[in-house]
């Protein structure tokens, strides 16, 4: 089944982000070929200004950074000094270049003033990886600071810092898997040392976790928006939660009591893996407003896969 979600992704024409996430998966899968060669193509389509993996011109700031991890997995690996430097360019960009708030926090997009809580995977994780752990933690703070609904423990979608209103201020599902994910990912970056900041950040992936699960179905899924049952039954998130669990899990910063809840995910998502390989219903591609597939789907279904192997060892 692994083979064939694996096979299904690699099919997938990809965006910058999906590119990312799709290296991501193989790089805990174990992929170490793929992963660099997902790396090479990524570097291939470098903007000059240091974005990764940039098919066209989608206005993406925040997206192509998710190619960065395997690109510096790779450069470390093969010790070549051209992906390394692409790395570093791609980092450049968010520590120098990309637009943001007067405050500093980074925008979702180059042609709008926007924040969307899909940066929380796209940005902060990488450039923790990279070593820039004081930045991470900012972006971390300041996306919750225009998108995290303290009374609901759920993030909004997006927030339009020009308008200085929320452009879309549901609670996507998958949108809450981006920043979960993503937290986890900057959290096992941080070096032992940084005890309280790591804490601190635990408490913020419980917090989101434990908003998310008060609306998952008897099937174990959820709606692509949480708290409206109108809206689709939705996989990814699901994925991405048992993904978050599975792994902060491991790291100790959560009680095993959450796995029941994990397991189901887990096997509500297998349940929708058909024979080619696909996870169906996810939020689909290209749109992301209908029940479909996606490269981030298989991806998570890998990544929920490589986080339970690692737990149950």
């Amino acid at each position: 089944m692994i083979d064939r979600v694996k096979v299904a992704m690699l099919t997938m024409q990809r965006q910058a982000w999906e590119q990312g996430v799709a290296a991501q998966a193989l790089l805990e899968s174990g992929e170490e070929r793929l992963v660099i060669m997902l790396a090479r193509e990524a570097v291939l389509r470098q903007w000059d200004d240091g974005r990764l993996g940039q098919v066209c011109d989608n206005h993406g700031v925040t997206d192509p950074g998710a190619n960065g991890e395997a690109v510096l997995y790779a450069a470390r690996r093969l010790k070549d000094e051209k992906l390394l430097e692409a790395a570093r360019k791609q980092a450049d960009y968010f520590l120098q270049t990309a637009p943001r708030t007067e405050d500093g926090v980074i925008f979702h997009i180059d042609n709008k003033p926007q924040l969307w809580i899909d940066s929380m995977y796209m940005c902060p994780p990488f450039l923790a990886v990279m070593g820039h752990y004081r930045e991470a933690l900012f972006q971390v703070e300041g996306l919750r600071k225009y998108l995290w609904n303290s009374g609901r423990q759920l993030f909004s979608h997006i927030y339009d810092y020009g308008l200085k209103k929320f452009a879309r201020q549901d609670f996507w599902g998958v949108g809450n898997g981006w920043a979960a994910a993503g937290m986890t990912r900057v959290l096992r970056a941080l070096p032992p040392e940084m005890k309280e900041d790591r804490k601190k950040l635990a408490c913020y992936i419980k917090d989101l976790l434990d908003g998310c699960l008060r609306y998952q179905r008897p099937d174990g899924l959820f709606h692509d928006v949480l708290d409206n049952p109108q809206t689709f039954v939705e996989t990814n998130l699901a994925q991405m939660l048992a993904y978050t669990i599975y792994r902060n899990v491991q790291l100790g910063w959560l009680s095993r009591d959450y796995l029941k809840k994990a397991e189901k995910m887990r096997q509500a998502a297998h349940s929708k893996i058909d024979e080619l390989g696909y996870v169906n219903d996810v939020c689909g591609s290209p749109l992301f407003q209908s029940p479909g597939v996606a490269t981030e789907g298989q991806a998570f279904f890998l990544l929920m896969e490589a986080a339970r192997r690692d737990l149950m060892g």
